[in-house]
């Protein structure tokens, strides 16, 4: 019973998971970013893609 117990312990205060965590927590909040200025992002993809397609265009 005393290794049960101890295997809990443990068990209990081992830290490895939390890097998990962490990282889901900052996926969590890029998504919630990208999702509020959506918008804002796709216009400036929008922008570079339009500039590079006249700079094509020049150099041709």
């Amino acid at each position: 019973m005393d290794t049960f117990v101890s295997w809990m312990k443990d068990f209990w205060n081992e830290e490895e998971g939390l890097q998990t965590l962490e990282i889901m927590l900052i996926i969590a909040v890029l998504v919630v970013i990208a999702l509020m200025f959506r918008d804002q992002i796709m216009g400036w993809v929008q922008d570079l893609l339009d500039f590079g397609d006249d700079q094509i265009q020049d150099f041709q």
